[in-house]
């Protein structure tokens, strides 16, 4: 019977926590960015399919954006119970960063949710637009504040060590803009909008194989695989030069992801391996000759440091992120190859009629969670043996509790996840299976807007019903 210790149970209940909370930032923050985008196509083209898309999106969102809410607040409850060590000595640095997240993202996020979930009949189409984008500008708040956290962990900058071993602020612009913040933020940016991008284009696809004359799936279909086109060879270049960032703080990290145990000039790229750490060396690997410098160094005979230049308990896990950082490339790739695969259908006038471009898209749709999940895994797990990267260790970070308490929580959320958030998978799809159906109630596209945005009632109806019976002829 295998048995666990404290600290394994307290890194799995937080590695299970993190892994399901952080798909549903992914998701929501790349899904509102599109719901602002479609609502104001809606204004300045006038035509009701934006709408109808919009409103079948903000219901997705509505649930994502509560599950996600709901899977954060129990970080809060980690890091006091399981990690209240780490809590304690950096503090003072994350804990304002958290308070800054809550303050001006998601107070952001939350008052105006309401106006744009229910209020486009009440407040007319400026003012419910303008909350549309708060709401997305909010979700980019949470992201900036959220990584600052986590890449000052990576790359801590603008600290002092008091006498009590407690991390204290010498330079806020230092912390929150740490070396390696910009790149991440940029690849997590990134990484959301592919996510929503491929989900959207998943559902598109689904529709499409049922009925290709539908316009608003048309028309979702097109936008994601514009999104696919554009932004996946963005973030294939944004991720290199995160890679040569990390060579250059992060070293360790760096060649346990690409298997390198020797420090050498004119390094190969390892595609492919077993990697054996009691031998110290990656078995069957499949190598391109000197293309590992080149891509590291900017020089195919430049010179990568391989892993045996650290003690064995100062490096990360190899097998780990070695894997993990092959499954999300690959991933990252398969997304440009559909790319590359609806702009060919474009070009010849094909892109509703290729089912099988339907289909893969189909099979792309959870590709950017699994992606962002196995990016997370590479970036955390390459961080180890430190919680602050060089600066305090794991096991110096977890609380003095008994195995015992730690291991019956870990049940109990793994038993309540699946339950709740199984529930709101459930009807995430269930709303995905039915095609984008016309707005009903709505606003007409050109209703007039009263002083503050504001229309009478009963205006509005009347309006609602002469565009009804117009589009119904």
């Amino acid at each position: 019977m295998v048995v666990f210790d404290a600290l394994s149970l307290a890194r799995m209940q937080f590695a299970f926590t993190v892994s399901f909370h952080i798909i549903f930032p992914a998701f929501s923050i790349g899904l509102a960015s599109y719901l602002a985008v479609l609502n104001g196509l809606w204004i300045w083209t006038e035509r009701s399919v934006f709408l109808d898309l919009f409103n079948y999106w903000k219901k997705i969102f509505a649930v994502a954006f509560g599950m996600g809410v709901v899977s954060g607040i129990v970080m809060s409850y980690q890091f006091g119970a399981n990690w209240s060590v780490f809590s304690d000595k950096a503090g003072p640095v994350i804990g304002p960063l958290l308070g800054y997240e809550v303050l001006s993202a998601f107070f952001l996020e939350a008052g105006f949710l309401g106006v744009m979930l229910f209020g486009l009949q009440r407040v007319g189409r400026r003012l419910h637009f303008f909350a549309t984008v708060m709401v997305a500008f909010g979700t980019f708040m949470s992201a900036f504040w959220i990584l600052a956290v986590s890449s000052w962990m990576q790359t801590p900058q603008g600290y002092a060590i008091n006498a009590a071993g407690q991390f204290i602020v010498t330079d806020w612009f230092a912390v929150i803009f740490n070396p390696s913040f910009p790149y991440r933020l940029v690849h997590m940016l990134l990484a959301a909008y592919l996510t929503t991008a491929f989900v959207v284009g998943a559902v598109s696809g689904l529709h499409l194989l049922r009925n290709r004359h539908n316009e608003a799936t048309r028309i979702m279909f097109s936008m994601a695989m514009w999104m696919a086109a554009i932004v996946a060879p963005i973030q294939i270049l944004a991720g290199d030069v995160h890679g040569i960032n990390t060579v250059q703080y992060q070293p360790a990290k760096i060649a346990a992801m690409e298997g390198d145990y020797e420090t050498q000039a004119g390094a190969p790229l390892i595609l492919f391996g077993i990697p054996n750490p009691a031998a110290e060396r990656i078995d069957y690997a499949i190598e391109i000759p000197k293309l590992g410098s080149l891509i590291l160094t900017r020089d195919p005979d430049g010179i990568v440091r391989g892993l045996k230049e650290w003690p064995v308990d100062q490096r990360p896990p190899v097998s780990v992120i070695f894997w993990s950082f092959r499954v999300m490339v690959a991933l990252g790739m398969a997304m440009l190859a559909v790319g590359v695969w609806s702009l060919v259908g474009r070009a010849r006038g094909t892109l509703y009629e290729a089912r099988w471009l339907h289909r893969a898209a189909i099979v792309m749709g959870p590709s950017g969670f699994l992606a962002v999940l196995a990016g997370w895994i590479t970036t955390e797990v390459g961080r180890q043996p430190y919680t602050v990267y060089g600066l305090l260790t794991t096991v110096r970070s977890a609380s003095p509790i008994d195995a015992a308490a730690i291991g019956a929580s870990l049940i109990a959320f793994i038993l309540v996840y699946f339950t709740l958030f199984g529930a709101g998978l459930f009807y995430i799809f269930r709303l995905m299976n039915k095609a984008p159906q016309p707005s009903e109630g709505e606003l007409a596209p050109h209703e007039p807007i009263r002083a503050g945005g504001i229309m009478p009632a009963p205006v509005m109806q009347a309006d609602a019903a002469a565009l009804s019976t117009n589009f119904g002829a």
